[in-house]
């Protein structure tokens, strides 16, 4: 990413410090980090930390243990590494000490309870006068509008996810075990030129398609039966995200008849998509034209969500969420029906809001959905 990228992205939260109650931040999620530095570090576990970024109005901080102050020298230049030998727990009031911190936003939404109480206490055993205040708001809407570089490496991602599906379709055969058939489309991503994936290849068939996060195991393609791949390739640091439904050997009514109704759910929430509209209002469009169908109440997650750094990231599409849409965003508009014992179908296709309106970035439609 380059240094003017990241001092702008710096810059812009700088801003929303000054607005706030805060005068320094700890930001302690890969997402995050890696957004603000260029520092792709990554957690091991929820409590091992690949490091935390100190802002301040005039000093960036990059504070790591041993194993990564190498590659945090490396991709983050902005950023002061201070390497660390202790429990991060007992060298961070140090750390925010020599900034002069008072008031420090702490991404809650991802710091444990634990580290949370141990810095608190370290702090408090030293007198320092530091505050630890949870401000997840601070950092909700800094990732939400993507800039023209995010955009593209997002289409690079999502081509390299589309290229290897259409690749991936011609090995499909019946027998094939839907772990089999995972392991095959993660690994054409792979040497299509993904840097890793966006998450665990989903594929599902007949009664597990009806599982929205299903697990691939032994269970074998048969032909008439619905066929499920959710995937996604990540590049540069960003991600895509897409869903194909698939039935092999011949094709069935009831395959036709929710696959269509699926299919003009989001073509119409698709259509909704403009600035200015809610999100709720989006996930409204979709989830009432299905239950205005035979299939009432077979939609049960949300609609969408956003996609960068992050595979899940604001805002989503959901009936919960009253984000208003910007030029900039993208999102996913992933409608489904699932029917216990047969079946589910989901089509995603991800989103990018312009000025008019919406634009697919998928560039494979939906095809001929029959496998023969």
């Amino acid at each position: 990413m380059s240094k003017n990228i990241l001092e702008d992205r710096i810059e812009r939260l700088r801003k929303k410090m000054a607005e706030s109650q805060v005068d320094t931040v700890m930001i302690c999620s890969d997402e995050n980090r890696e957004y603000l530095s260029g520092y792709t570090g990554k957690d091991g576990s929820y409590d091992e930390s690949a490091g935390i970024l100190v802002v301040t109005s005039d000093e960036l901080i990059l504070a790591c243990d041993p194993r990564f102050d190498r590659q945090a020298e490396q991709e983050a230049p902005l950023y002061s590494v201070v390497c660390y030998k202790k429990r991060l727990s007992q060298e961070l009031p140090g750390i925010l000490e020599s900034v002069g911190a008072r008031k420090v936003g702490v991404e809650d939404a991802r710091m444990t309870v634990k580290n949370f109480n141990e810095i608190t206490r370290e702090l408090q055993q030293r007198d320092s006068g530091v505050e630890l205040l949870p401000c997840n708001g601070l950092f909700k809407d800094l990732r939400l509008r993507k800039d023209d570089t995010e955009v593209a490496l997002i289409r690079k991602a999502l081509k390299i996810a589309e290229t290897s599906f259409l690749q991936f379709r011609e090995t499909i055969q019946e027998g094939q075990t839907e772990k089999q058939a995972a392991w095959t489309l993660e690994k054409l991503m792979r040497e299509n030129g993904a840097q890793s994936l966006s998450f665990d290849v989903i594929a599902a068939s007949g009664s597990q398609s009806a599982l929205p996060h299903a697990i691939p195991g032994e269970k074998t393609f048969e032909p008439g039966e619905p066929l499920l791949f959710d995937f996604g390739a990540k590049v540069d640091g960003y991600c895509s995200d897409t869903t194909r439904t698939l039935i092999m050997g011949h094709t069935e009514p009831r395959f036709e008849d929710v696959f269509h109704t699926v299919f003009e759910a989001q073509k119409k929430a698709v259509e909704a998509i403009r600035p200015g509209i809610k999100a709720s209002d989006v996930d409204a469009v979709a989830r009432e034209y299905i239950d205005s169908t035979k299939f009432e109440g077979k939609f049960g997650h949300s609609l969408g969500h956003g996609v960068g750094i992050a595979i899940h990231e604001a805002p989503r599409l959901s009936r919960l969420d009253e984000t208003i849409l910007e030029t900039g965003m993208v999102v996913t508009v992933e409608p489904g029906i699932y029917i216990p014992e047969w079946g589910g179908i989901r089509l995603e296709n991800m989103i990018l809001v312009t000025e008019d309106g919406a634009e697919v970035l998928n560039e494979t439609g939906y095809g001929n959905y029959l496998i023969q």
